[in-house]
C-alpha cells in the first residue's frame, strides 16, 4: 500500500473535498486538484482580498483505487485537449489522474491548433519547454474517501513574494524560449 501525502491551496480548509466542484474543462477534467510538492502548492498559492490563503495537508492512501499516470506525451496532451474542449472523459475508469500540469499557455497553443496554424507535433513539442511539475486529481468519490485530510495552515502573504517571484521568472522564460521556438517554423 502507498500513500501519498497532498497538498492543495484555496481560500478554506477543506477536510472533506467536493470532486464536483471546479471546472470541468481543467487539465484533467473535473475533480480535486493536488500537488505532491507543498513548495509547489504555495507557488500555485493565490491572494484574495479579505481572505486568507490555505495550505490544505493530505495522506491518500492507494490502495485498491485505479490510477492513471501521465508523462509529457502525445495520450497526455490529447486528454488534456478532449478536457479544454469538455468533451467526454475517456478515462472515466481511474479513481486518481497523476501526471504534468499543462502551461497557462496551453490555451494560447490549443487555439492555434484549432485554427489550423500549429500542428498537433508541433504543439506537443513547444509544450516539451519549460519544468514539468505534477497534478494530482480525485475523479471519484472512491478517491475522495481516501484522502484523509491532515491540517491547514494559513499562508502569510510575505511568505508567498518568493514563490511568485519565482513563477513569474519561470513564466518568463518559458515565454521566451517558446516565442524563439515558435518563430522558428515556417506557419
Amino acid at each position: 500500500m502507498e500513500n501519498l501525502r497532498l497538498y492543495h491551496t484555496g481560500f478554506l480548509t477543506i477536510e472533506h473535498p467536493d470532486i464536483h466542484y471546479g471546472r470541468s474543462n481543467a487539465d484533467f477534467g473535473q475533480g480535486f486538484y493536488l500537488s505532491d510538492s507543498e513548495a509547489f502548492s504555495k507557488r500555485w498559492a493565490k491572494q484574495r482580498k479579505g481572505c486568507d490563503t490555505v495550505l490544505n495537508t493530505y495522506d491518500l492512501i492507494t490502495e485498491g483505487l485505479n490510477i492513471k499516470r501521465f508523462t509529457r506525451d502525445k495520450e497526455w496532451f490529447g486528454y488534456i485537449f478532449r478536457n479544454r474542449s469538455i468533451q467526454p472523459d475517456t478515462f472515466a475508469e481511474y479513481d486518481v489522474i497523476i501526471g504534468p500540469i499543462a502551461n497557462d499557455t496551453l490555451y494560447d497553443t490549443f487555439g492555434i491548433i484549432t485554427s489550423g496554424l500549429l500542428s498537433e507535433k508541433l504543439a506537443l513539442e513547444l509544450l516539451q519547454i519549460g519544468a514539468a511539475y505534477t497534478q494530482i486529481v480525485l475523479k471519484t468519490e472512491k478517491a475522495a474517501s481516501q484522502l484523509h485530510f491532515l491540517s491547514s495552515e494559513v499562508l502569510n502573504p510575505e511568505t508567498l513574494i518568493p514563490y511568485q517571484k519565482a513563477v513569474k521568472d519561470e513564466e518568463k522564460a518559458f515565454q521566451q524560449t517558446f516565442a524563439e521556438r515558435l518563430s522558428q517554423e515556417e506557419l
